[in-house]
């Protein structure tokens, strides 16, 4: 069963590590755990829905809490702590295209809204109610979840766009193939949620973000059905295709989805090394992308997550003595742990894999082979249940991230850190912060930041203090010309921050196809723009 109130499957969690906690005390002083409201008491704040009956909407309490808010910080502040502000007043499951558009012709009649809900893995506010008169209906797409067509000679496959990442790679791995996408939300997070958010996978370095994999579908919107070609390619005017990427559900909701796939590779490791500077780790990525070296993957975590993810592995006698070994091979207290993949046949693994030591050891990286890659893997999809071991012990965590051009990642990198661990000095607060930059390319790399900071007395403080950290963050990151997301989406909490990257004029241009296919506003309005 998965959580009502936070992340994952309820029988699942990542225990602290005692080192984690000693870390993370010393950093930050002690947590103070908080009193979160029990499922009944959340229920009995669930008000009176204000919907007439309608066949394909729930009513109950319990679903409407259960999508009320995504999985930002501030949406577990409010679902923990009793404070949601507003609840959708229904919640519908439909199986096929006419039930959404059955969906959205009542929504019209009646004057309701629409919220899309995917997999409810919304880390910027897409989810949430709009307080006013009109009543909202959350549309959960779940159960639209089939393969629906399989072209191997094509490389394609057709799903229902509300199937989520395990059940996709389930049913391509079993014809010999795979979509390759693994963002960090994969277990819950569904296609037509990576499309309508312009997701990246962990390892788009091989198989490219959602926009290069998605080639065509079918939306449904207020003012009739779009159906987009899956043509390999056309220059016949702008492409619609990329009109639906990114629209986080302002347009309508993603029906169907046809994607790019790729045969099961032969072969796939990761492997680690430690650079002696930051400068030195980021000079190898740089050249391994635009020398066009087809890793899969490169993770390069800068100093600070270099020692929390060391410390967070817990085995101290081991890390003890690769610590020893790393400085008599000179690298020290700026070290950086790169994490890198190979993925292919097993000749092309092995020429991807010589050409990129070769570059690693020209910068002074030191080769420490595959256990921590491997641990990674092993992990990546689990580091999320970490928020709440970190919660009970008093500890609120967050991610924000961005992307900027080589010139700009160490400057950007700074002033987003400095920007966090001076956010709260007004109360004598401390903030800690680390970085590591992913899905590296020729022009430029993205950069994603994780801060941990202690809770306040209450749900109010402990809002406060996010919401400070997050402006004075989008701040830093908008001034020093960064975009405001690489791959979390705009939703609300990042939609003062999109004209800068966008202009007025991008703005208006926006705003113009919203109003087309959504003259009513009726679609997840306020969100984005």
């Amino acid at each position: 069963m998965k959580r009502w109130n936070g992340w994952g499957d309820e029988s699942k969690s990542m225990e602290l590590p005692a080192s984690a906690k000693s870390f993370l005390q010393n950093e930050l002083g002690n947590g103070k755990p908080p009193t979160d409201v029990s499922l009944q008491e959340a229920i009995n704040n669930v008000p009176e829905s204000r919907l007439p009956k309608h066949h394909l909407i729930q009513t109950e309490p319990m679903e409407r809490l259960r999508h009320a808010v995504g999985q930002s910080l501030g949406d577990w502040i409010a679902i923990r702590s009793g404070t949601i502000p507003v609840y959708p007043d229904g919640v519908a499951f439909p199986l096929n295209e006419e039930e959404v558009r059955e969906l959205l012709q009542f929504a019209q009649k009646i004057k309701a809204n629409i919220i899309p809900y995917g997999g409810g893995t919304s880390v910027v506010g897409h989810l949430s109610a709009l307080p006013g008169d009109k009543p909202t209906i959350t549309v959960d797409v779940s159960r639209m979840n089939k393969l629906l067509d399989l072209d191997e000679e094509g490389g394609l496959a057709q799903f229902q766009a509300g199937i989520r990442g395990p059940d996709l790679e389930a049913a391509l791995q079993a014809k010999g193939f795979t979509l390759g996408h693994f963002p960090q939300s994969f277990e819950y997070s569904t296609l037509g949620g990576w499309i309508v958010t312009r997701s990246a996978g962990q390892q788009s370095l091989k198989y490219g973000r959602i926009e290069q994999l998605f080639v065509g579908g079918e939306i449904e919107t207020p003012t009739g059905s779009l159906k987009i070609s899956n043509l390999p390619a056309s220059g016949a005017g702008p492409n619609l295709r990329e009109f639906v990427l990114g629209s986080e559900g302002r347009l309508g909701i993603v029906t169907k989805a046809t994607v790019k796939i790729s045969s099961l590779p032969e072969k796939e490791q990761f492997y680690s090394a430690f650079f002696p500077t930051p400068e030195q780790g980021m000079a190898a990525i740089r050249q391994i992308a635009q020398d066009g070296i087809p890793l899969s993957m490169m993770r390069l975590s800068l100093p600070e997550e270099t020692i929390s993810q060391l410390t967070m592995a817990g085995e101290s006698k081991i890390l003890s003595l690769l610590d020893k070994w790393l400085k008599i091979n000179g690298v020290n207290e700026q070290k950086c742990m790169l994490l890198y993949g190979v993925t292919g046949s097993k000749k092309s693994v092995r020429s991807s894999l010589n050409q990129a030591q070769n570059v690693i050891k020209k910068h002074k990286g030191v080769l420490v082979g595959t256990k921590p890659g491997h641990q990674w893997v092993k992990n990546r999809f689990r580091s999320p249940y970490l928020r709440e071991s970190l919660w009970q012990q008093g500890y609120a965590v967050d991610t924000l991230e961005t992307a900027t051009t080589w010139k700009d990642v160490p400057r950007m990198v700074a002033a987003i850190e400095s920007s966090l661990k001076e956010g709260l000095q007004d109360i004598d607060e401390k903030v800690f912060a680390y970085t590591h930059l992913s899905h590296i390319y020729p022009h430029g790399s993205s950069i994603y930041t994780t801060y941990l900071f202690r809770m306040g007395d209450d749900p109010a403080e402990t809002k406060r203090r996010w919401e400070k950290l997050k402006q004075a963050a989008s701040e830093a990151i908008v001034k020093n010309r960064g975009t405001i997301s690489h791959q979390h989406g705009v939703g609300i909490d990042h939609k003062p921050y999109l004209e800068n990257e966008k202009t007025k004029l991008g703005m208006q241009m926006i705003r113009s196809l919203c109003d087309t296919l959504d003259p009513e506003n009726t679609m997840n309005n306020e969100k984005l723009i």
